[in-house]
């Protein structure tokens, strides 16, 4: 049975191990293996907490064991990571979904400009592309997403 809950002191360690491994897996064609190995579950650890004490909440998926985290501030989603032998599964949608009914206002997010497997999960769950561009170098960007009004009115 999935359940979706808060991510604590006690847990957290879980979703930094989720967070490590999938985002090495998810950068591993767009960053040095240096970069990569940098990204420990403990480097996660002290990533998560210090989002949390700027607002964020971060949540965690288990289905009998832990397998994705997500993280919601206001209407912005970020951080949803799937561990990646987990992946294809419906653990990302039902985290997104999850997400999306916490937001107040149009759901954000913003993705690689390289992450086609997220940009074409986003758009079947309504998200449409903003315009809004942040380049991290000169051949990557994060693109903004936001969910179109009247596919969040179907979920909610």
């Amino acid at each position: 049975m999935n359940v979706i809950g808060l991510i604590t002191e006690e847990n957290i360690i879980w979703a930094a191990r989720i967070h490590s491994a999938s985002w090495k897996e998810s950068h591993k064609e767009i960053c040095s293996e240096p970069f990569l190995e940098r990204h420990t579950v403990d480097s996660q650890i002290q990533y998560i907490q210090k989002e949390i004490s700027r607002g964020k909440k971060f949540y965690m998926l288990t289905d009998g064991e832990p397998v994705g985290i997500i993280s919601v501030d206001v209407n912005l989603i970020e951080n949803l990571y799937v561990l990646p032998e987990q992946q294809r599964k419906g653990y990302g949608t039902s985290l997104l979904r999850w997400a999306v009914s916490r937001c107040s206002g149009i759901p954000t997010l913003w993705i690689l400009s390289t992450n086609t497997a997220a940009r074409c999960l986003y758009e079947k769950e309504g998200f449409r592309l903003t315009g809004k561009i942040h380049p991290l170098s000169e051949t990557l960007t994060e693109l903004e997403m936001a969910m179109h009004t009247a596919k969040r009115r179907i979920l909610l």
